[in-house]
């Protein structure tokens, strides 16, 4: 299996992996969105026998009241076809975007998702930054991982996303 950035080709697939993950269209409808908004995302994908079995996205996200100017990513959604899933696809994609993330400047990474699975990664209530969803959400599963260690030390603020997200 190899990760690597979505393709055109690809589309189809990836609203297939989507879709089939979820068990819904919501998370497949908003990348499509996403990618028609003409936003800077990061997308890659996991392959296998030239098959798209897994992917992640990644969009820019804004800390409202934030004192300095980070730059953050916000993750999601994260999607593994489901005759595919446990199998390490999706910590590959989580790994492989965080290096990318890395390689791209971004400060921090935002996540809303299970609190049993992000942790792994290094992820920790963004309430422990001082940061905060512009939904409302349990505490525990909006969670940030810092890449550059100390980037958000005296910021806070609320975590606003792309409209597409008010979709979903």
């Amino acid at each position: 299996m190899k990760v690597r950035k979505e393709r055109p080709a690809d589309v189809e697939q990836i609203r297939a992996v989507n879709a089939g993950a979820f068990g819904r269209d919501a998370e497949a409808d908003l990348v499509d969105a996403l990618r028609e908004s003409g936003v800077h995302f990061l997308s890659l994908v996991a392959e296998r026998d030239e098959e798209i079995v897994g992917h992640i996205l990644f969009t820019p996200v804004e800390l409202v009241g934030g004192s300095r100017d980070l730059k953050l990513a916000g993750l999601g959604p994260l999607a593994v076809a489901p005759e595919r899933q446990k199998q390490g696809i999706g910590s590959r994609l989580v790994e492989a975007g965080m290096r990318s993330c890395r390689e791209a400047g971004y400060d921090a990474v935002i996540v809303l998702g299970h609190p049993a699975y992000y942790p792994r990664f290094g992820f920790a209530p963004a309430s422990n930054f001082g940061v905060r969803s512009e939904y409302r959400v349990p505490d525990e599963v909006f969670m940030l991982l810092e890449l550059n260690p100390g980037a958000l030390e005296g910021s806070q603020g609320v975590v606003r996303y792309h409209d597409a997200f008010k979709n979903v």
